[in-house]
């Protein structure tokens, strides 16, 4: 029985630490991203095709990107990417992983 409860109580310290902390990065898709906030590029989910299109872009990891509008009803998402504007529907914005920049910088 103190076994089982100690486990439940390190696996409790572990959710705190681990996910609560706020330095630690969070990781979402392109699609989730709030409205004239940067990001950096953490990974393209994608195949090769599409990697290399976006490539081409200028989109890939380490790079900083900015939302810059988003049309409704799942239409596509306008973002900056080095100066430049680049619009992408939403299913390849969906497979960008991003991770907030001024969480990073904190």
């Amino acid at each position: 029985m103190c076994k089982v409860v100690l486990m439940v109580n390190n696996m409790n310290n572990f959710h705190k630490n681990h996910y609560n902390h706020p330095s630690k990065p969070l990781i979402k898709c392109l699609t989730d991203c709030e409205l004239g906030s940067e990001f950096t590029v953490v990974g393209v989910n994608a195949g090769q095709k599409a990697k290399k299109r976006l490539a081409h872009l200028g989109i890939f990891p380490g790079v900083k990107i900015s939302m810059k509008h988003c049309a409704p009803f799942r239409g596509p998402i306008n973002i900056i990417v080095k100066g430049t504007s680049i619009v992408l529907g939403r299913g390849l914005a969906s497979r960008i992983l991003v991770d907030s920049v001024n969480m990073h910088n904190q």
